[in-house]
């Protein structure tokens, strides 16, 4: 189950990067790693735009976790769209550093390594699921929903005109099914029924964002070589 703990998951690499970017003296430097140990302030250190600039400049030569790339080349985009919450720019970018890896596609109802992925699986699969398999199984589509459509828009445009799914019924199924498990209380238990709320009612606007990272931001060969199955 993806969770929002990207920034729980940060490295010493990840902090010295940070140190290296906005640093501009050995003083700043001192100053930073203080600011780095508080929590809040450490936040809003993240949403320093030299960080995403930093990034971009460097795309060959990074040495940093892929928890703390999706994180900040996510918030930048989020925010720029008019999204604020970082508990949802956390789970955004744990689902883009699941899913940039083939297996992380894999719905949680197989118990073996397929290949091609579809939505229309994943729905008849509910038919059949217990209750705390059917929040997985909703979950997954949300989330399948949102990367298909966020990070490889595109090509989703391209499949519908051969009779696939279009972006706007992966919309719908990805709304639908975060609004559902929203109420689930393995939601409730997990601190996640916030997000999902937010990102059924803002699932196009999210969705819109990460087109933008996909264009313009994300190299994914820099998160750690991923190979993506679609």
């Amino acid at each position: 189950m993806i969770q929002a703990n990207c920034r729980a998951r940060f490295t010493a690499a990840d902090f010295q990067f940070i140190v290296r970017a906005l640093a501009r003296s050995p003083s700043d430097s001192v100053s930073l790693v203080d600011l780095l140990s508080d929590a809040e302030t450490r936040d809003l250190v993240l949403d320093n735009p030299r960080l995403v600039a930093t990034i971009l400049d460097n795309a060959d030569h990074l040495a940093i976790s892929s928890a703390f790339y999706f994180y900040v080349l996510a918030r930048h985009v989020l925010q720029q769209a008019g999204i604020s919450d970082r508990k949802l720019c956390d789970y955004v970018a744990s689902m883009l550093e699941t899913f940039s890896h083939a297996n992380g596609l894999q719905s949680p109802d197989s118990s073996e390594a397929r290949g091609r992925q579809y939505i229309s699986d994943m729905l008849i699969a509910l038919t059949r699921a217990t209750a705390e398999q059917s929040f997985l199984l909703r979950a997954h589509v949300g989330n399948y929903s949102l990367f298909v459509t966020g990070i490889f828009h595109e090509n989703t445009q391209r499949r519908s005109r051969r009779g696939a799914p279009d972006l706007e019924f992966y919309e719908q199924i990805g709304r639908t099914n975060y609004q559902l498990v929203a109420s689930h209380s393995t939601a409730r238990r997990c601190e996640l029924n916030e997000v999902f709320e937010e990102l059924a009612d803002r699932f196009h606007d999210v969705r819109v964002a990460l087109n933008r990272l996909s264009d313009e931001l994300l190299n994914l060969d820099d998160a750690g070589g991923a190979s993506l199955l679609l």
